[in-house]
């Protein structure tokens, strides 16, 4: 059987860091065109993607709707309201795809953040293709600066820059190993895990990384906002010239 790619994407934040008053961060404009629509038609665009399910404010969900038939976003097969965390969210988001008939061991879900505009065709690709051959992938880049992990003795810990990576996404799962993860946390009563990269390792399973784009950013503050406008200004006027 071919294999079923998803997109889940979360976009449940209130957008407190962004300023913005009573608009959601990921409804804020960009030439006319929402942010989380930018990101949902990298994936509606992407041939290899079968269906977007969205995780969304219960407040917002009716807009939602509307952005979906304004810019012919027909993959989106289900909006769902978003959970009190982003673990929530997702998990909200994963049982839409189940309750929509994806068969859990034949389908391949990337979960991406509705405020992650960025990414390239490629970098889809690639996490389905690793996913599909390694069970999960995350993106990441490159660190480019030093860490330093303060230990408890307050001693700190340098990890060796060639082998640091900062994670990112989309973080790509098998739906059923990624469904067990959430069950398996909800049982536990932890609604709180990071990421799903962080929840995934915690339950024992192996995860393997591709490198993204650079510029794959969460837009989270106002100076996120106006380097992603500059990047968006920047590849138009690229395509122009």
């Amino acid at each position: 059987m071919e294999t079923n790619n998803i997109a889940i994407i979360f976009a449940g934040g209130s957008g407190r860091r962004m300023n913005v008053g009573a608009k959601p961060k990921q409804f804020l404009e960009l030439h006319g065109k929402p942010i989380i629509v930018y990101t949902l038609e990298l994936f509606q665009q992407h041939t290899q993607i079968n269906a977007i399910y969205v995780a969304c404010i219960k407040e917002w969900m009716a807009e939602m709707q509307q952005l979906c038939q304004l810019y012919g976003l027909s993959k989106v097969r289900a909006i769902v309201e978003g959970g009190e965390t982003g673990q929530d969210s997702i998990y909200n988001g994963l049982q839409a795809a189940v309750a929509d008939g994806c068969d859990a061991s034949q389908t391949i879900a990337l979960i991406h953040d509705g405020v992650r505009p960025l990414i390239h065709a490629e970098t889809i690709t690639d996490n389905i293709q690793t996913a599909r051959e390694r069970g999960a992938c995350i993106t990441c880049v490159p660190a480019t600066e030093t860490f330093v992990v303060k230990q408890t003795d307050g001693s700190l810990s340098i990890p060796r820059r060639e082998n640091s990576l900062v994670a990112r996404a989309p973080q790509t799962f098998r739906l059923d190993h990624i469904l067990d993860a959430h069950e398996r946390a909800r049982r536990d009563g932890v609604h709180t895990f990071i990421d799903s990269l962080t929840m995934m390792t915690h339950y024992g399973y192996s995860v393997d990384t591709i490198i993204g784009p650079s510029e794959n950013i969460k837009i989270t503050t106002p100076t996120d906002y106006f380097i992603f406008k500059a990047i968006v200004e920047a590849r138009e006027n690229s395509q122009i010239l």
